[in-house]
């Protein structure tokens, strides 16, 4: 595989050096655009040629330095055009003709329009959502940064997402979606993940529920791609946000973000802070076993987010980016857990946990872009490494009646995980309508948990989980006037190797080729369809390998499985977007998938002690879900905007459940309302309400629930600041219960705190002109795709 590759990376160099070279008969229009008052370059300035009665014949973008060329232009007149966002645009009639087909217009310099540049502004009062041929971006706006102070807070707000009270999230009804921050994967568990990240540090999320082979090709109901702010706007400028949540508990939250852009280096960083305290509690009716199980958690934590970067433009052909994520968290949980089974019972039992713990997590990124002609023409090489840090100390103690069988203990558990990934990628747009992509990665994932414990029933555990991933991959896209189509696959080599206290217990390498299509058909500038299919996988992760036992309450105890294999989706689905007058516009989609040994949580009775649960994974057989998803926007009027969405999933799943097989369909649609008021120029009223249903899975039947919010946002200071005020969960609905038959007759209601008043304040500062930068997977196009040798 490694030599195959390597051929691979080969042909790709010599593929490149055939590009063909442009007529000579044609002219050709150069110059440069420069700031009138800094006399600095303007980079990414748009250049349009048009005929005299204004009909677009060609253009251009301004490179690093400022420079532009149009080419290929046959004789006759012209209008030349430069513009760019905060500057005055300047335009000049030009004429072709045999003696003067080398046009150099020298240099332009263009002047600020104060005008414009008072009305820009760094964050949307709405958020917007983008369909693109590949996914959907929905563009971070105000209206969600106030709707709570943490990425966790606001993704119910979007379609398709779903995040219960344990901070869990999925996608199209799904908890098996990868989750990336800035096109890159994290060591952090998710739900802590987005409890870290403040939402006003996020620029936009990507929802990719079919990615292309361009893709790592994990995680089944797709990927949420996460978008930290990241500007490169010349001069220094900046934004400072800070908010507080009050609740039964307080938390606070605060982000800055600033850039500094001169010549050909631009600086940014991102910082980010939250904490405070907050709670989750729980009820359980065993039915069977006659008992209720309390629980209680107050949660104490601090996190800090540090992104330090720069750009370093060498020249309009050569571009170097490097940056850091520093990502801290320090939580010291208090929890308790009683076991009532009636006045008096000489069972009663309560058990407490304390507990410390903290991570940080370091990741490091090299970008280099390399452009070719014609534009687009680009070869990316780049190398990211991570590394996390953890360690937990947690220490039990058991009191009541029945706590005689129970020894207080204490765990200590020590974790180190790193991840090294290199990438080469190359793109070719050999012609106006046809382009290829290929490139090559190699992955490599090291995860040691160290377990000791005071427990006299449980073994102290070194556990070991590395694991190897080589691919290479090709997509060819390709647009035919009102169609557009591409296809691709991704082929790769997996080798994985787990070792518990110096004995390998598993060892596995297989090869596995992940294709992927995509056709649209765009029947006006308005109406667009499309339709894709791609293949995917869900490998297992180190907590659903590792065979550790462990105690999590006097009846339920947690361990992995060794043994588990991957899953497999093959997923097909259909998108209809149609864009209407005044800003509104309607989105549908359906989409099914067939999961292949499927991965699940399993809930059966120990056999070692028939009193306890225990909870751990197993492939189940192979299951399908379907789905249909509704969402648009529309405006009755000008001062008032109505985001609808609905969706409906559908699921099969069939498996053993303790000794039992069984085969259950479920369905649960959810309805959200998104409405924004403006009441005047400086003043917005928001609301969101969502409704989602009950449903039917293999071992419970989740419940209906529903929830409220309403907000409103003040700007002050000259439009450069914003005071935010969102009421969430006004009517205290927002909680998780369900129903279980297997392995005990059981109900169970979960809550936390969703009832807060959140207080925020946002202040833009700096006077510079926004310069758009090209970033491979950091801004418009992120992705994940690519490789080295």
């Amino acid at each position: 595989m490694k030599q195959l590759i390597l051929v691979f990376v080969m042909s790709l160099f010599s593929y490149s050096s055939h590009a063909g070279t442009d007529p000579t008969d044609l002219g050709t229009i150069t110059g440069q655009i420069m700031d009138s008052e800094f006399k600095e370059p303007i980079p990414y300035a748009t250049i349009s040629v048009t005929t005299p009665s204004g009909e677009l014949v060609t253009g251009a973008v301004t490179t690093v330095d400022g420079t532009f060329s149009v080419e290929k232009l046959k004789d006759g007149e012209y209008i030349f055009k430069a513009q760019f966002m905060g500057y005055k645009s300047f335009s000049k009639e030009i004429r072709v003709s045999g003696g003067n087909r080398e046009i150099n217009i020298g240099t332009i310099f263009l002047e600020a329009d104060v005008a414009e540049l008072d009305a820009v502004d760094i964050v949307a009062e709405r958020s917007t959502i983008e369909q693109r041929i590949d996914r959907k971006v929905v563009n971070v706006g105000k209206d969600l940064t106030t709707a709570g102070a943490s990425a966790s807070e606001i993704m119910n707000n979007i379609p398709s997402l779903s995040v219960d009270q344990d901070g869990n999230i999925s996608m199209r009804g799904n908890e098996n979606v990868r989750i990336l921050i800035d096109g890159k994967p994290t060591n952090i568990p998710a739900a802590q993940l987005l409890k870290q990240i403040p939402s006003t540090s996020i620029k936009s999320i990507e929802l990719i529920t079919n990615p292309s082979a361009k893709y790592n090709p994990e995680g089944m109901s797709g990927i949420i791609n996460i978008i930290l702010h990241k500007n490169s706007n010349l001069g220094f400028n900046g934004n400072l946000n800070t908010g507080v949540t009050i609740g039964d508990h307080t938390r606070y939250t605060g982000s800055l973000n600033m850039n500094y852009r001169t010549g050909k280096v631009n600086f940014f960083t991102n910082l980010g802070t939250n904490g405070g305290e907050s709670s989750n509690n729980g009820r359980l009716e065993n039915f069977t076993r006659d008992y209720t199980e309390q629980l209680s958690f107050l949660n104490k934590n601090e996190s800090y987010l540090v992104k330090l970067g720069m750009d370093y433009y060498m020249d309009d052909k050569n571009t170097f980016s490097i940056y850091t994520n520093q990502n801290y968290y320090d939580g010291d949980p208090i929890g308790k857990v009683n076991l009532f089974y009636g006045p008096n019972d000489e069972r009663n039992l309560s058990q407490t946990f304390l507990l410390d713990g903290e991570n940080h997590t370091q990741t490091y990124n090299f970008v280099y872009n390399h452009a070719f002609n014609p534009e687009g023409h680009k070869l990316i090489l780049e190398a990211d490494y991570s590394l996390t840090d953890e360690t937990e100390i947690a220490d039990y103690t058991f009191t009541g009646p029945g706590s005689g069988g129970f020894t207080s203990y204490r765990d200590d558990v020590g974790a180190e995980l790193s991840n090294t990934t290199l990438n080469l990628d190359y793109e070719n747009p050999f012609s106006e309508t046809a382009k290829i992509e290929l490139g090559a990665e190699a992955r490599f994932r090291r995860s040691t948990n160290d377990y000791s414990t005071t427990n006299a029933n449980l073994d102290n555990t070194l556990y070991n989980y590395d694991n190897n991933i080589y691919s290479a991959y090709a997509t060819f896209g390709q647009t035919l006037e009102k169609w557009s189509y591409q296809v691709g696959a991704r082929l790769e080599q997996y080798d994985v190797e787990a070792v518990m206290d110096g004995d390998l217990i598993y060892e596995t390498d297989y090869l596995t080729l992940y294709p992927s299509a995509f056709v649209s058909y765009k029947f006006d500038e308005m109406k667009t369809l499309q339709l894709s299919y791609s293949r995917r996988v869900d490998r297992p992760g180190l907590n659903q390998v590792n065979p550790v036992r462990e105690f999590s309450t006097p009846r339920l105890t947690q361990l992995g499985n060794p043994e588990l294999e991957p899953q497999f989706t093959n997923s097909i689905e259909m998108n209809y977007t149609h864009n209407f007058e005044k800003g509104s516009s309607i989105t549908g989609g359906v989409f099914y998938r067939l999961v292949e040994q499927e991965i699940s949580q399993v809930l059966f009775v120990d056999p070692e002690d028939p009193s306890r649960l225990v909870l751990t994974f197993e492939n189940w057989e192979d299951n399908s879900a379907y789905g249909v998803e509704l969402s648009g926007r529309y405006k009755p009027f000008n001062w008032w905007s109505i985001n609808p969405s609905f969706e409906l999933y559908s699921s099969t799943e069939k498996g053993v459940v303790g000794e039992t097989y069984r085969e259950v369909e479920g369905t649960m649609f959810a309805l959200r309302v998104n409405q924004s008021f403006n009441v005047t120029k400086k003043l917005t009223l928001q609301s969101f309400g969502m409704y989602r249903s009950k449903t039917k899975m293999l071992q419970i039947n989740p419940k209906e629930f529903w929830f409220v919010n309403a907000g409103a946002r003040y700007s002050i200071l000259k439009d450069k600041g914003t005071l935010s005020l969102n009421v969430n969960d006004i009517f205290g609905t927002q909680r998780f219960q369900f129903y279980s038959d297997v392995p005990y007759e059981q109900r169970g209601t979960f809550w936390g705190d969703s009832q807060t008043v959140y207080l925020g304040f946002s202040y833009r500062f700096g006077g510079g002109k926004n310069k758009a930068l090209d970033r491979k997977q950091r801004d418009d196009n992120t992705n994940e795709g690519g490789g080295l040798f």
